[in-house]
């Protein structure tokens, strides 16, 4: 192995854990939620309303964050993330009781989380020379966070209890600090092969990117926050036969599990999604990703149990597995000495605006029920593929 494939394996390790942090961060509370909504004896809408700044936050500090990389570089970036991560886990597990107080901790989860991606994936677009398979497999650890965080969350709950959840997510990220030490420095970023396009043409299509991405973080996000409830709901069935078989597993254990094994098949459509981008056209690509959701989410609302299971894994095996075409779409349409900042402005709309789903659903669910969470956001994907049909017919001229 040469000097530089040792220092992209290394870039790789660090940004693939913290892309597993960062979403194991934000994939914990909805696996808690119902035990949450028992244990403060509160509805759980109104529970799921406490969440409502931790998302806003892990998606609106993303630019600033952005800006931030850009000028002092990756690694002390990432250093704040872990520490300040890991303090609030450990906030959270400590003021468990007060809705306050909790409120803030999980807030201070968002902030800090909301460091990594404009700081991971523009160290990666920088200084990874094949772009794509660096954030398919950096997704691919994004993905294990979402699978791991509510299985690990389910089984701590079912044992401990929530508090010894968040005192877990706390602990954890202190151990991504640690692992700081094995990062190498920030380089010139010559290794990136991807090129950067600049001019107005780039700029016009980037900027429907935006807001293309900003529908995908509506969808994300909705979907995302309410699967393990949706899933405890709406798989009586399963649930029911397992318990026939003396498992003993409450139904929270059983709905994050299943939502775990759907965000593993989820790697799979990241890993498909970068070699997807690394060998057909970018745009075509994305559009037949993001079209491929939009049958699956009306069918999650008509279906139960094993059905409702198939269809929730082809919806997030694309919705999921889009992301390494995204990413390089901004790496493509962007210089590569703001790709920090172009990643934030990113995730400020699909995390910022995106985290407006929360308070959607909490909406929907008060007044139509849960069954009519994921029809909406089918027709946010509805929406979102026009705009990628806008995209496609405004930059025909441009070589992406």
């Amino acid at each position: 192995m040469n000097e530089t494939d040792h220092r992209e394996r290394r870039i790789l390790f660090i940004t693939c854990f913290g892309h597993f942090m960062s979403h194991f961060n934000m994939l914990v509370f909805p696996a808690v939620l119902l035990p949450l909504s028992g244990h403060l004896g509160m509805d759980m809408a109104d529970v799921l309303g406490l969440s409502f700044w931790m998302y806003l936050l892990f998606g609106l500090t993303a630019l600033p964050w952005g800006m931030a990389a850009d000028r002092w570089g990756p690694k002390p970036l990432l250093l704040i993330f872990y520490l300040g991560a890991g303090l609030s886990g450990l906030c959270a597990a400590f003021f468990l009781d007060s809705p306050l107080w909790l409120t803030l901790s999980l807030a201070g989860i968002g902030l800090f989380s909301g460091i990594y991606h404009p700081t991971g994936l523009g160290w990666i677009s920088k200084e990874i020379r094949r772009v794509s398979i660096g954030m398919a497999y950096n997704g691919m650890f994004g993905n294990l966070g979402l699978a791991m965080a509510p299985f690990v969350a389910g089984l701590v709950n079912w044992v401990w209890g929530p508090r010894v959840v968040y005192a877990v997510l706390g602990g954890l990220n202190l151990v991504g600090a640690g692992l700081m030490i094995f990062s190498p420095k920030s380089g010139s970023g010559e290794a990136a092969e991807t090129a950067s396009r600049e001019g107005d043409g780039a700029i016009r299509a980037f900027l429907i990117l935006l807001f293309i991405m900003m529908l995908g973080g509506v969808a994300y996000r909705g979907a995302t926050v309410i699967l393990p409830a949706y899933f405890e709901l709406k798989n009586q069935d399963i649930f029911q036969w397992i318990s026939g078989m003396g498992s003993g597993l409450s139904q929270n254990v059983l709905a994050t599990a299943v939502t775990s094994l759907i965000y593993l098949l989820g790697m799979l459509g990241q890993y498909t999604g970068g070699r997807t981008a690394e060998r057909f056209e970018l745009r075509r690509s994305y559009l037949l990703f993001h079209s491929m959701t939009i049958p699956a989410a009306f069918l999650m609302s008509v279906t139960t149990d094993l059905p409702l299971v198939c269809f929730g894994m082809i919806y997030f095996f694309f919705l999921l597995g889009m992301q390494p075409i995204e990413n390089t779409l901004v790496a493509k349409l962007t210089p590569k000495k703001f790709h920090s900042i172009a990643y934030g402005t990113k995730f400020v709309l699909t995390f910022g605006v995106g985290s407006l789903s929360v308070k959607m659903i909490e909406t929907i669910k008060t007044n139509w029920g849960i069954e009519m969470v994921f029809p909406a956001l089918g027709m946010v994907s509805v929406a979102l593929v026009a705009g990628i049909v806008l995209l496609i017919l405004k930059t025909r001229n441009l070589e992406v």
